[in-house]
């Protein structure tokens, strides 16, 4: 029998002795056989009465024959130098002993399912089987219901030449017989168009094998080849595919060996001779990879004898033309694919494509493949299914197509042969499904920043090498690798300077730009007026509850404080008071002392309910003298435990009202069962005091579900409302995480956030620890380390088959618009910094810069950066701060501190690779300030250069001879020049944050609101040591001045007359 190479997978040799034909699938396809040639027998099946299927004996090429897929099809196994012949009521196999023994079991199937009598032939070696031939052809002519004056038409596959002696006599004796032949290729293509489940899996299995060759073994292959500047050959490359395929394995596929094989041999192209025939070759020509240059990609693997194909094109530093080029070509693929639905024609793909290239490039139409691809299954091309302009047959779902599209014989301006003439080709494997198609390939990405690379050529030793930003066409994309290493003459640091220096050049532009479009519209939109809704404790004076005694109580119900005023109880809202506090003095008297809101005061502004009334007194503050302390108690928790109540419930109102509306959610029903994750986690966590409960996410039409088992603990996330997915696995942290940032806020039980993250503990945070030391090869110690490993690569891998799967949900038409895929965070470029109040590791991704473990969370999207400052940068520094200011100069800038001075390299080299400006300052700023100036008077900042204020170097030059070079610079932790009380005081201070402010502000609010005793005896105490501090001397001052500063300085020096730098610890 055949072995794997003729076209149709076989098992081996160990699996032919166990080989057994799978009854129940051929009774299904039997009868679907039997179903379609009776159904088309006029059109496709050629009126055939019978149809008789020749298998050629094997052979070492790799081809696909129609009769070899009808084996494989019908009977799971290909027979190889066997004839079958299909009657109305019979089956008739002509074939050897030991194939005759096989095909016994379907017999009694075959009769159940269709009434058909399975007749066996058994042809001896010696015996050319003429004899059995003549016993067939009298079956054929004696059938019921033949007509005998007419001829029976006997359907056969006419482009398959007979080979051996078996099928060679047979179709000499076919064709001298008398019969009316006709060609059944036609209903075979139909017959096989349509998959089951079955096919479907073997599909997806060869196309996931296909991607993972693709992705983890040609393209690093390529890439190391490429940035090592090895010369090696296409046929090289094409053995390396081809091993991966057929050794699963190396490609980090979990799949058997003994199940696939190549459709084809892998082809590589490159340096200006290109065939995007599916017939091309590999040459032993040298791989191509210099400026301008086009390598084509195609890989084809089978998987259970089931096709797939992806093909890809590579650019290295692509000219406009060819970026162009691809782009069209990118556009036109997907638009072929997406037309690719139930009830539209076969020819709908190909004029879908063609739409796209006259619209988008007419240029090129000339240039465009004829095809749009073929079907695909148990052939790599199934006849009858071309994706051209003229095919009318209709797309049916489950059908499996190779959409494969190309531009053919374009040209570059230039007179290098290698480059002068170059094509691209875009292939993928795609289902046609019930309503939308599914790209089973796409794990292989196509996008152009994944395809198009771009490296510093080396230039004349007389010239500079240009700036990687100028070759990148001043576009913020980051390369997905850097190829070529410099010559040698040029350090990293200068390269890295270069490129620093056209940055800035191009963010100044922009800058200009923006700002001039925004003009110099002052104003700061931080802080926002509160507006309230009227406060209504008791709509009449009947409704007051009757006063038992004069004494404060508090209507819960109502949330009213009623307050006992000239004998009556007057009703105050809750929300109408600021503060209640309570003392007790020394005559075991108690003091309640309640301080009201009081509209029109300092930070307390007026609101639609106090406009209102604006002729209305308002009470400031009331105190309450009683002899019974724990009453006063009471009522002072009441107050506050009823304020807080009401504040909350108020803030989440008001946070609800800002809401932006989100649609919908749509659940999978019966189209599909959802994606579904479990025993997951939340932050931020629902609200309550009942015990927290894990939940499960799922993923919808449009969007996921997290939910516990309380009806109230339900979150859902819309696919349109995701800025930023991450998929963080537990490396060196003890969770592994999937994190939204969204678009828009949306409500976690009564928190309004943006940020949402579902999450599992891969290890106990807390463990209990014996009494004793356990030694390190203690058994029990051994075995728990491996069970905690064990369990992190378990949630690890469910984690990553979710984000698997969820990213090809994305990948469908759509959600092209919404550009979503799961990034992961790259710790090898990560640092440890405090963006909050803790030391967080934080970590680049390739669009972010994110800190996912500890709260809040940290999410910075690279686009949205103006600049970025390294502020604190000088030699004998432990640690500098970064601060990174965004486009959008009303927002505050972000600020990362206590950065180790050993990341300081890498965070530069990352930043320059994705582009981003970065200044250095040896002082902390005030940016407030500076984006407060810069607003004010933008065409100033544009004028004076624009962000050049802050480079260093400039600065140094500037200040050899000016003292004043520091002005808005105030250093942190430095050393006092100077001995006067102010110059002390500036030194002391850092730069103004917003906590400062906030905190000034709070201050001024309680000043104007009122203070309590507490703080009236905390001024008149700071009073008395201003006194006392007054009447020391200078001397005095400055000891506990450096007393303050954590440790005792030098006694003060003349200044010296250049500027004396100034110290950090």
């Amino acid at each position: 029998m055949a072995d794997q190479r003729n076209g149709s997978g076989q098992p081996s040799n160990a699996a032919r002795n166990v080989y057994a034909i799978d009854v129940e699938k051929f009774k299904i396809r039997l009868k679907a056989f039997y179903s379609n040639w009776n159904e088309n027998k006029a059109g496709l099946w050629g009126s055939s009465d019978v149809i008789a299927i020749a298998t050629p004996p094997p052979s070492e090429d790799l081809r696909y024959l129609k009769s070899s897929a009808l084996n494989i099809w019908l009977l799971g196994y290909e027979f190889p130098e066997t004839v079958m012949v299909f009657m109305k009521r019979q089956i008739h196999f002509l074939c050897s002993q030991k194939k005759a023994s096989l095909l016994e079991v379907v017999k009694k199937p075959a009769r159940e399912v269709e009434g058909v009598d399975v007749m066996m032939h058994v042809k001896v070696k010696t015996d050319n089987g003429t004899d059995l031939m003549e016993v067939i052809f009298r079956a054929i002519r004696s059938q019921p219901g033949a007509d005998e004056q007419a001829a029976p038409v006997v359907g056969h596959i006419v482009r398959e030449a007979p080979e051996g002696n078996l099928l060679e006599t047979w179709s000499e004796k076919l064709k001298g017989a008398g019969f009316e032949l006709a060609d059944v290729t036609n209903g075979l293509s139909d017959l096989f168009a349509v998959k089951d489940a079955d096919e479907l899996i073997n599909v997806k299995k060869a196309a996931f094998l296909t991607c993972s060759v693709m992705n983890n073994v040609v393209v690093p292959k390529l890439e190391n080849a490429i940035d090592e500047e090895k010369n090696i050959t296409h046929s090289a490359l094409m053995d390396e595919a081809e091993k991966a395929i057929l050794d699963p394995t190396r490609a980090k596929a979990k799949l058997k060996a003994e199940n696939v094989d190549i459709c084809y041999p892998p082809i590589f192209q490159s340096g200006g001779e290109f065939d995007l025939r599916p017939s091309a070759a590999s040459n032993d020509e040298s791989l191509y990879y210099d400026s301008a240059s086009v390598i084509i990609i195609a890989v084809g693997s089978r998987y259970n004898s089931y096709c797939s194909n992806v093909a890809r094109t590579l650019m290295i530093d692509a000219t406009p033309l060819q970026s162009k080029a691809y782009a069209v070509l990118l556009k036109a693929q997907e638009a072929a694919i997406g037309a690719l639905k139930p009830g539209n024609k076969l020819s709908a793909a190909y004029l879908a494509a063609l739409s796209v290239v006259e619209k988008e490039a007419p240029e090129l139409v000339p240039n465009l493949s004829k095809s749009a691809g073929t079907g695909m299954g148990l052939e790599f091309r199934e006849s009858g299914l071309n994706l051209n302009a003229k095919n009318d047959r209709m797309v049916k779902a489950k059908m499996v197509l190779n959409v494969s599209l190309g531009f053919q014989n374009l040209h570059n301006q230039t007179k290098n042969p290698k480059i002068q003439n170059f094509s691209l080709l875009l292939a993928d494997t795609v289902i046609a499904g019930d309503q939308n198609p599914d790209v089973v390939t796409s794990k292989s990405s196509k996008a152009v920043k994944d395809v198009t690379y771009s490296f510093n050529e080396g230039e004349e030793e007389e010239q500079k090498p240009r700036a990687r930003a100028e070759m990148n066409g001043g576009e913020n994309l980051m390369s997905k690798t850097t190829l070529r290493s410099d010559n040698g003459e040029i350090s990293k640091e200068e390269l890295r300077r270069q490129h620093q220096a056209e940055l800035a050049r191009q963010k100044n532009e922009e800058t200009a730009r923006r700002l001039a479009g925004v003009g110099s519209a002052n104003g700061d939109s931080r802080a926002a007026s509160k507006t309230s809704a009227d406060l209504v404790a008791y709509k009449n004076v009947n409704d007051i509850p009757p006063a038992r005694d004069l004494m404060i109580q508090i209507d819960q119900k109502n949330e009213a404080v009623l307050l006992p005023i000239y004998g009556s109880m007057v009703p105050f809202h809750v929300s109408t008071i600021r503060t209640v506090s309570s003392q007790q003095d020394t005559n075991r008297t108690c003091y309640i002392r309640i301080i009201f809101n009081v509209p029109g005061t300092a930070f307390n502004p007026h609101d639609s309910n106090s406009l209102k009334h604006q002729g209305a007194i308002y009470l400031k503050e009331v105190s309450f003298r009683s002899k019974d302390p724990r009453h006063i108690s009471e009522v002072v928790q009441q107050i506050k435990t009823l304020r807080r109540h009401v504040m909350a419930r108020e803030s989440e109102r008001a946070e609800r009202a800002t809401l932006v509306s989100q649609e919908k959610l749509q659940l999978a029903g019966n189209r599909f069962k959802p994606i579904r994750l479990t025993d997951l986690w939340i932050r931020p966590v629902f609200g309550g005091r009942g015990r927290k409960l894990p939940g499960s996410l799922e993923a919808h039409v449009n969007g996921f579900r997290y939910s516990t088992s309380r009806a109230e603990e339900r979150v859902d996330v819309m696919y349109a409302n995701i800025k930023h997915a991450f998929f963080q696995p537990a490396e060196k942290e003890m969770i592994t995480l999937l994190h939204f940032h969204l678009h828009n806020h949306i409500m976690v039980g009564n928190k309004k956030t943006k940020d949402v993250q579902f999450y599992i503990e891969v290890m106990d945070v807390v463990q209990t620890l014996g009494g004793g030391k356990r030694s390190a090869y203690d058994p029990d110690e051994i075995e728990e380390e491996q069970r905690e490993r064990e369990r992190k690569n378990k949630t690890n891998m469910g984690f990553q088959s979710f984000v698997n799967r969820v990213n090809d949900l994305w990948t469908q038409p759509q959600f092209s618009g919404l550009d979503l895929e799961f990034d992961q965070p790259l710790r090898e470029l990560g640092f440890h910094g405090v963006p909050h109040k803790v030391t967080s590791f934080i970590v680049p991704t390739s669009s972010c810069l994110v800190e996912l473990v500890e709260t809040p969370f940290l999410v910075v999207t690279l686009g949205e950066i103006e600049i970025v400052n390294l502020e604190r940068v000088g030699l004998g520094q432990k640690n500098f701060d970064m601060t990174i200011v965004f486009k959008d100069f009303k927002r505050d800038v972000l600020r990362i501190d206590s950065i180790p001075s050993t990341a300081l390299d890498g965070i530069k080299e990352w930043l320059d690779t994705t582009d981003i400006k970065y200044y250095e300052s040896r002082l902390n700023l005030n940016w407030r300030q500076i984006l407060k100036t810069i607003t004010d008077d933008p065409q100033s900042f544009i004028d004076d250069g624009g962000w050049e204020f802050l480079n260093l170097e400039a600065s140094d030059s500037d200040s050899d001879n000016s003292e004043d070079s520091d002005q808005g610079y105030i250093p942190s932790d430095a050393e006092p020049d100077s001995e006067t009380e102010e110059e002390d005081s500036d030194s002391e201070s850092l730069v103004e944050s917003e906590d400062d402010e906030e905190d000034d502000s709070e201050e001024d609010s309680e000043e104007e609101k009122g203070k309590t005793w507490e703080e009236l005896e905390r001024e008149a105490s700071n009073a008395d040591k201003e006194k006392a501090n007054d009447s020391d001397s200078e001397q005095e001052r400055n000891r506990r001045k450096a007393k303050a500063f954590g440790k005792s300085r030098a006694p003060p020096r003349p200044a010296p007359r250049m500027p004396k730098r100034p110290k950090f610890r």
